[in-house]
């Protein structure tokens, strides 16, 4: 039987060296002087799992004991539970506080053109309430349309039924930035604080649109997708050559660092764009901090059907742990993207539901030349 031992100030080791012998073949723990020294969710994992026993000063600790030594840690159960979870799916995992810098993770690049619109000056009435502009010149609303694929020219799906051009309020903005359009009723900052006013993510849904836009992107609502908007890659165009519509790929839901999201409302996006086959791609306005906390763990994966091991392979991921029923920041968020970056591993969200299933997802860094955001691919993922 694996023997424990629980000291004064939440220390934990083996309590004889068969079981220290044991656990380095195992991977638990990490070296304290001659002995191991385990962290509290692989102590419960052995006592839970592995039918160990736990004794401090001569007396046993049962689960539930040792636990309530650290019940106070934030998310610990969620800790714990995806820690599990991994274990039990034969890999390694260890606290991420113990390790060094691994590899580094290489952002998926993502390509850009140029963004040049027509130098046409156009008028338009903006209908505040629905942040709606409209534009009554047919020649050059068509080719907003056709060519750069902004605005509505006509009926949806249907251009040839028609002459108005219809712009939401980002593209409205786009074009008044790049001197395009005027509003005979309205000003940029009229329309600025009438949008933000009504929704107070605004300014940073539009730091995000004009971003991708000017990276020569086409970008529309994602209001079918439960996202804010779907992205098309440069060069899209509202019809295909052979006269079908296009479709999206990806879809992008704007996360700000001051913002919140319930885990089972994050969860649901990415399952929704999963669903129709788009890839989600989350975008975080501004620069990441340099601040770091907030990953648990760091995993080992496999390749060839092996598990893989310290000391033999690197690890592949950094941990966040998560339960479905506690909210995450965006900053909370942009501090476990910046210690993943400085592992240089991807970064995996383990989320423990209520039955205490785990999902995973994996987040995998973008790279958009010349943006100052940070955007990530988030996709659902079976370890």
């Amino acid at each position: 039987m694996l023997e424990l031992a629980l000291h004064d100030r939440g220390r934990i080791t083996p309590a004889d060296d068969s079981t220290t012998d044991v656990l380095r073949r195992g991977f638990y723990g990490r070296r304290s002087g001659k002995s191991l020294e385990l962290s509290v969710e692989e102590a419960l994992y052995l006592l839970d799992m592995r039918n160990a026993a736990c004794e401090r000063d001569g007396k046993p600790v049962g689960f539930n004991e040792l636990a309530s030594e650290f019940a106070d840690a934030p998310k610990f159960m969620a800790r714990y539970f995806t820690y599990k979870d991994w274990r039990d799916r034969g890999l390694v995992a260890i606290a991420a506080t113990a390790h060094a810098r691994a590899r580094l993770a290489q952002p998926k690049a993502y390509p850009a053109s140029s963004f040049r619109l027509p130098k046409t000056k156009l008028h338009g009435v903006l209908f505040s309430n629905d942040l709606v502009s409209v534009i009554e010149e047919p020649e050059a609303g068509r080719q907003l349309y056709e060519k750069f694929w902004i605005g509505q020219y006509g009926s949806y799906k249907a251009s040839d039924r028609g002459s108005l051009s219809k712009l939401d309020a980002f593209e409205s903005m786009l074009l008044m930035d790049n001197g395009v359009l005027t509003l005979d009723n309205s000003t940029r900052g009229a329309l600025m604080a009438q949008a933000t006013e009504m929704r107070d993510d605004f300014p940073s849904l539009y730091e995000v649109y004009k971003d991708w836009r000017e990276k020569g992107y086409v970008v529309k609502t994602g209001f079918k997708f439960g996202t804010h908007f779907r992205v098309y890659f440069p060069g899209a165009k509202p019809m295909e050559a052979g006269g079908d519509q296009t479709h999206s790929k990806h879809v992008i839901q704007v996360f700000p660092k001051s913002s919140k999201m319930l885990i089972s409302e994050w969860a649901r996006a990415i399952r929704v764009a999963h669903s129709v086959r788009k890839t989600l791609i989350l975008a975080v306005p501004g620069k990441t901090s340099a601040v770091r906390e907030g990953v648990d763990f760091v995993l080992y994966h496999r390749h060839g059907g092996e598990a893989d091991a310290p000391g033999r392979n690197p690890p592949r991921f950094a941990m966040l742990s998560l339960s479905e029923e506690e909210y995450i920041g965006g900053q909370e968020f942009a501090k476990a993207i910046n210690e993943a970056k400085r592992l240089g591993l991807d970064l995996l969200l383990a989320i423990a539901d209520r039955e205490t299933a785990v999902t995973y997802y994996r987040v995998r860094q973008i790279k958009l030349s010349g943006s100052a955001n940070d955007y990530f691919e988030i996709d659902w993922m079976q370890p």
